[in-house]
């Protein structure tokens, strides 16, 4: 279960950091829209990418939520990504995030399968 007030950040109009590991074992930071369900941190991402190669390998990440109103108050989410959603339910996600962020459906081309990450909270640090 998400806390509430992690819940109230994820799904409002902030933005968030995505961090992964890289197979050398640096870490690869993204700004990127973000979204919550009642148990899982959710990010949207395309399978052709580096953060997607990087979760298969190793599950492991941090989603820095900011609050756009406030950025000194932020929640920094140690987790995993335990599962994934893919399909039209990835792509109906996307069009979601866009209408959040931007009030239209996602505009951008889409040149390989989407994704969903869902990422379980092992450790929350507010801000």
């Amino acid at each position: 279960m998400i806390d509430p007030d992690l819940l109230q950040l994820a799904r409002g109009k902030n933005f968030a950091v995505l961090s992964t590991l890289l197979p050398d074992g640096h870490p690869a930071t993204q700004v990127m829209w973000v979204d919550a369900d009642e148990e899982s941190m959710l990010v949207n991402t395309q399978v052709d990418r580096q953060k997607w190669r990087n979760v298969q390998r190793d599950p492991r990440v941090t989603v820095t939520i900011w609050d756009r109103d406030n950025p000194y108050h932020f929640a920094e989410v140690r987790g995993r990504v335990v599962g994934t959603i893919d399909g039209q339910g990835a792509r109906d996600h996307i069009d979601n995030l866009s209408m959040k962020y931007h009030g239209h459906k996602y505009a951008n081309p889409i040149t390989a399968p989407r994704v969903v990450l869902r990422i379980s909270a092992d450790k929350v640090v507010w801000h």
